[in-house]
């Protein structure tokens, strides 16, 4: 009987083994008293994820980006006009502190990718926004991310993608109903002076960009 997932005709597709299928069998070889199932999922998506991450880092500095500066502008991208939001949202889209997201903002108007202004609705407010720079530059990258991207799924064709996607929101849909801590806002949205340097983000990958 035909696999129900596999159209009539179509060939079963050879083998395939990868350094996990070793590392699972050498851990049930030493400890056959374990169930090391978790492996073949886990232990993949790990991989693939640092491989994503390589691909990340070389996207955005082709455009003369750091990821942090990306999640910022990114968030600010997919707002549409007039490409803005309050320092207390940015930190909470990119899961950071108020300290490190006023150094970055800092940092991102220095160079001329975002201004502050004051919120006309609240004038002890400020609204950080995306400059004409930082959108060209923005969406220069993220086309070029996305390339990227593509070619990491090229062994996989649009009905297996799409499989993939399906089996993966089912395993990351309770983390992110969950929740999890998120941290606290500045005030009332209101910048403060200078802080540390920008950190390493709290979730990798947390706020992919697409």
């Amino acid at each position: 009987m035909a696999h129900p997932s596999r159209p009539a005709g179509r060939q079963a597709d050879p083998p395939v083994s990868d350094e996990v299928d070793d590392i699972v069998a050498s851990w049930q070889a030493e400890r056959p008293d374990l169930d090391v199932a978790p492996l073949h999922v886990l232990s993949r998506i790990s991989r693939l994820a640092r491989h994503l991450d390589r691909a990340r880092r070389a996207a955005f500095a082709a455009h003369g980006l750091e990821t942090w500066e990306f999640d910022v502008l990114s968030a600010l991208r997919r707002q549409g006009p007039p490409y803005q939001l309050s320092p207390g949202a940015l930190l909470r889209a990119t899961l950071v502190t108020s300290g490190t997201m006023t150094n970055r903002i800092d940092r991102l108007a220095g160079a001329g990718l975002v201004r502050r202004h004051r919120d006309q609705q609240d004038k002890r407010g400020v609204l950080v926004q995306l400059t004409d720079r930082g959108r060209s530059t923005v969406d220069a990258a993220m086309s070029d991310l996305l390339s990227r991207e593509r070619q990491l799924l090229t062994g996989l064709d649009t009905a297996r993608q799409e499989d993939l996607a399906g089996l993966l929101r089912v395993l990351l849909a309770p983390f992110d109903a969950a929740g999890g801590a998120r941290p606290a806002a500045v005030g009332r949205d209101r910048v403060a002076g200078p802080g540390s340097e920008p950190g390493n983000r709290a979730a990798t990958l947390g706020d992919h960009p697409s």
